[in-house]
């Protein structure tokens, strides 16, 4: 048999119920929120507003109308950093930040922007105290990512988020690693704005994500366009979540995300936790013995996710995901990972790393058959 460890991005199989409701949607209902009058138009509003409920329950967050859709976490990102900041305004952020973060940051800064990256221990773990002693002033947002995707490693939100609030800053998270597959509680780690993936962690459909918004916190707009309402106004409505939701949404793509948080609420994240990093720590103990091994990220499986990150001394990264993939079915992603700034950090810039993401629906023996497969290569 093969394996699929590519998780970190995008989560497959997705549960049953996932395939139903896109299915269902699309046969059934077939019509966008807020833009018809009849009947399946109604069906589609209500599949969209218990998406916002389900996914505010999941995130702790205070007002499913806060809950914007977005088509992925980069879309999300960009509509916080851009809707909030502006030339003068200073950020801070860490130096193990995705592309999908730091490239919208470095845009920014080219428009004077003030950007300050806090950095990294090698293994990715951030000091929060390193956060608050790069506050200033000026600082207006302070945002990073919950999880690393390549090594990892866990950033301590609450302490930072404790921090923000303290200090007057706005706080906000990319939880593209994180949402679905380890608790996260806006309310007490005082995140103001999180942006999420809707087909990793919560099992949705490619083109589903959002961006999640506290109450008070005001982003201009970024893309303008049709809402269905106020359509006599020349400018976007003043309240969330249509303010942040120009255009036709992915109305079948709500529908399974609403499914797969369904799934991740019944299931329980924490039970989803444990599985996912019960499988994580035998891929780990699994290739402790293979020659010239380096394993990136913490040694501690409480600070990290269900990434496995490698090198192994004289082999390339993309020949190894290839022969993995097809001598032994075993599918892998190497290389940057789109985020080079934690391949900087760890020491593997030059030459990427092959990554092992297992997910909640990975088994024991799919585990076992990468690591003979690696084994059987080196």
């Amino acid at each position: 048999m093969g394996a699929y460890l590519d998780n970190a991005a995008t989560s497959w199989p997705k549960p049953e119920a996932v395939y139903r409701a896109v299915d269902h949607f699309m046969r059934k209902v077939g019509t966008t929120p807020g833009r018809g009058g009849h009947r399946r138009e109604e069906e589609a509003q209500r599949i969209a507003d218990e998406a916002r409920e389900t996914l505010a329950r999941l995130f702790h967050a205070p007002d499913p109308q806060g809950v914007a859709f977005t088509l992925n976490a980069t879309q999300a990102i960009n509509m916080a950093l851009k809707g909030l900041l502006h030339p003068g305004d200073h950020v801070i952020t860490s130096s193990v930040e995705h592309n999908a973060l730091w490239r919208p940051l470095k845009a920014l800064a080219r428009r004077g922007v003030k950007v300050t990256a806090v950095p990294c221990a090698p293994d990715g773990t951030l000091n929060p105290a390193d956060v608050e002693a790069a506050l200033r002033p000026g600082t207006r947002l302070v945002t990073m990512l919950h999880a690393s995707n390549v090594l990892g490693t866990i950033l301590p939100l609450a302490e930072v988020g404790e921090i923000t609030r303290r200090h007057g800053a706005l706080f906000l998270v990319d939880a593209a690693q994180t949402a679905g597959a380890y608790p996260i509680d806006m309310e007490a780690m005082h995140i103001d704005m999180l942006a999420f993936a809707g087909h990793k962690g919560t099992f949705g459909p490619h083109g589903t994500g959002g961006l999640v918004v506290r109450p008070g916190v005001e982003l201009e707009t970024w893309v303008e366009g049709g809402s269905g309402v106020e359509s006599a106004s020349e400018t976007m409505p003043a309240t969330l979540p249509m303010r942040l939701e120009a255009g036709t949404q992915n109305a079948s793509g709500i529908a399974g995300l609403l499914a797969g948080v369904r799934f991740v609420l019944e299931q329980g994240v924490d039970r989803i936790r444990a599985h996912e990093m019960e499988m994580t720590g035998l891929l780990i103990e699994g290739l402790r013995d293979v020659p010239g091994l380096d394993v990136l990220g913490p040694q501690d499986l409480a600070r990290r996710t269900a990434i496995v990150s490698v090198t192994i001394e004289g082999y390339s990264p993309d020949q190894l995901a290839a022969v993995l993939d097809q001598v032994f079915d075993v599918a892998t992603r190497a290389g940057l990972h789109c985020a080079p700034q934690a391949h900087r950090v760890a020491g593997t810039l030059d030459c990427g790393a092959l990554r092992f993401s297992p997910g909640y629906f990975t088994t024991e023996e799919e585990i076992r058959c990468a690591v003979d497969g690696l084994r059987e290569i080196v």
